[in-house]
């Protein structure tokens, strides 16, 4: 599952399922085992990539329509990907990315009706090459994870107030998206597993570090080649 040098894990999910917080937990957990990890995301994660975010997630984009939006995304992965990700894993480091390809193939692909050749031909160029080793697939239904994240920014039930502009869009189109991810998981089970993310957070990121931890080399292995 290890590539020569580090290891690329991916988070995706719908709305307000608790990925940021189980990459904190998992990256802790994972440097105190010994590893050399890093926190990315997307969009963004790299000088070019976060200012394309800002004009995505602000909704300013949303005027050209899905296919330019696609197109965007595609920009600033392949910046990420060159610029940031894949030098840290050459460095032999974990990294650890919240959301890459998997969350153009649902947002831009499944809810954005765009043709899936158009989706994959994206993908090729923005990646290059660079797929995940494993990812992980937080769960929830929609309106949990709605509610959510309405929690987190403050905001009343039935209230936008600072929501991004993926999380005001209509319900329906939000569990399309938790339908489009179960389906890339079914399709892909080596890579992708499925985390019910409903439960208390502690015991959500038990569940991912047994997932994750067998799929690291062993750091102690690894210093010891380094100083041989």
């Amino acid at each position: 599952m290890t590539r020569d040098g580090g290891v690329f894990v991916t988070f995706e999910g719908g709305e307000g399922v608790g990925k940021s917080t189980q990459i904190r937990r998992l990256a802790e957990a994972l440097t105190r085992r010994g590893h050399d990890v890093m926190i990315t995301r997307e969009p963004g994660g790299s000088p070019g990539a976060e200012a394309v975010r800002h004009v995505l997630l602000s909704g300013a984009a949303q005027a050209g329509g899905p296919r330019f939006e696609a197109i965007l995304f595609a920009a600033a992965r392949s910046d990420h990907v060159e610029e940031v990700i894949r030098p840290a894993l050459d460095a032999g480091r974990v990294v650890l990315c919240d959301r890459f390809m998997d969350s153009s193939r649902v947002y831009q692909g499944v809810t954005g009706d765009l043709d899936p050749d158009f989706i994959a031909a994206l993908e090729r160029v923005a990646i290059n090459g660079l797929r995940p080793d494993c990812t992980i697939i937080f769960d929830m239904p929609a309106e949990e994870g709605l509610e959510r994240a309405r929690a987190r920014a403050g905001i009343p039930a039935g209230a936008s107030g600072e929501l991004d502009r993926f999380e005001r869009e209509d319900i329906e189109l939000h569990r399309k998206r938790r339908d489009g991810f179960l389906d890339i998981a079914a399709a892909d089970p080596e890579r992708c597993h499925v985390v019910d993310a409903r439960p208390a957070p502690a015991a959500v990121a038990a569940m991912v570090l047994s997932i994750v931890e067998p799929r690291l080399p062993d750091p102690a292995l690894k210093a010891g080649r380094g100083g041989a």
